[in-house]
């Protein structure tokens, strides 16, 4: 790796210095994850709004320039450390057929290699099948597992800075960055989620608690345990939501028009994914309980921490819910009650779906709060490795 400048000075302006302590590598592969999320979200709004009617969107250009854009930054970096390297780079590295480069561009490469591969095999799909009836066709499985190679080795990148610099010599912006990739992942669970946790309808029903349970405390509490900052799970949430509300704000100032019958909704604009989940509160919730516990009780922390996910989740998600299925919250701000050009509106847009059929219980609630806790303990295990990453 690259010897990092030192701290910058007072006098030395922000820009410059982050430039300096910042490997263009790094900056290239938070670059191509941020690229592969937008171009994501963009791409099923696309879908909702237009339908598919070309390969060659800008939605998808934006999701393979991640790829490519990883690929190269990444791919540079191994060839540079393997022949031009010095020994202190080279002892950084994990070695892999010959050649050496931190893990975080190994899995950036396998990332890319994945997602342009899924092209063509997406490109097929289409041909063949016509329009997806599912979100995971095989395409999009391959797809998917490539953007999320992406995001994960820019991670791995930023997390082995942070951890080769001392604390108190400038790993701060390498902690925020590390908490904005975090959000990122975040991003991937509501995507993938969305069937289950993606609409304020489902808030009423217990899969909503039990499937947030599962993914969301596995990348809050891991970002508590192995990102150096002061509410690291704090700042994870708020980059969540705060990327959300930009590409809630900015897709709905695109003019849309359906292409693909039939259309029962004719929507004039991009349609804005849901609104997030208010992830704030349960990450604040999160920072507290690690400080008050620490390091040493690893077990009873998880327990706690998979109550107070779980406690702070479901107060705040049960009532909001409420408020975004009301008349004040369908203005521009939030976004919602907005739905696909093939959707016959009905007052089904501002009910609970499955709330009768899958009724939040105790004993539900007990299942979800087992989750919880398990994915706090495996998140856990995954920050005291994160902590240590320094290839």
């Amino acid at each position: 790796m690259a010897t990092l400048a030192g701290a910058p000075s007072r006098g030395q302006p922000l820009a410059k210095s982050v430039a300096s302590a910042l490997p263009w590598y790094v900056a290239a592969a938070l670059v191509a994850a941020t690229s592969a999320k937008v171009g994501v979200i963009w791409d099923i709004s696309w879908h909702r709004s237009i339908g598919r009617d070309t390969f060659w969107t800008p939605a998808h250009m934006a999701i393979y320039l991640g790829g490519v854009l990883a690929g190269l930054a990444c791919g540079w970096l191994v060839l540079r450390t393997t022949f031009a390297g010095t020994p202190e780079d080279r002892a950084a590295t994990v070695r892999f057929w010959g050649f050496r480069g931190p893990l975080g561009a190994w899995v950036c490469i396998w990332g890319a290699l994945a997602m342009i591969c899924s092209a063509p095999f997406d490109n097929w799909w289409h041909n063949a099948y016509g329009l997806d009836v599912k979100v995971l066709s095989p395409p999009h499985v391959l797809l998917a597992l490539g953007i999320w190679a992406i995001q994960l080795g820019a991670l791995f990148l930023v997390l082995s800075m942070q951890n080769q610099r001392a604390p108190e010599h400038g790993s701060r912006l390498y902690g925020v960055l590390a908490a904005y990739t975090t959000a990122i992942l975040l991003q991937n669970v509501s995507t993938i989620g969305i069937e289950q946790i993606g609409f304020a309808n489902l808030a009423h029903n217990a899969l909503y608690y039990q499937v947030a349970a599962g993914g969301v405390p596995l990348l809050l509490v891991a970002s508590g345990r192995g990102i150096r900052l002061r509410w690291p799970a704090t700042t994870a949430g708020a980059c969540y939501i705060a990327f959300s509300l930009v590409m809630i704000w900015i897709l709905q100032l695109a003019p849309a028009t359906p292409k693909l019958a039939p259309v029962f909704n004719p929507v004039t604009h991009l349609i804005p994914p849901p609104f997030p989940l208010l992830l704030i509160v349960p990450s604040v919730a999160i920072d507290l309980a690690m400080r008050r516990v620490g390091r040493n009780h690893d077990w009873l922390l998880s327990l706690l921490l998979g109550i107070a996910f779980l406690a702070t989740f479901a107060a705040v998600q049960w009532f909001f819910a409420e408020f975004l299925l009301g008349p004040h919250a369908r203005n521009y701000f939030f976004g919602v009650d907005q739905w696909d050009y093939s959707s016959r509106l009905g007052p089904w847009r501002y009910r609970f779906w499955r709330a009768e059929t899958n009724p939040v219980t105790p004993a539900a609630l007990a299942i979800a709060a087992l989750i919880a806790v398990a994915s706090a303990r495996i998140a856990l295990w995954w920050g005291n490795w994160m902590a240590r990453l320094r290839r």
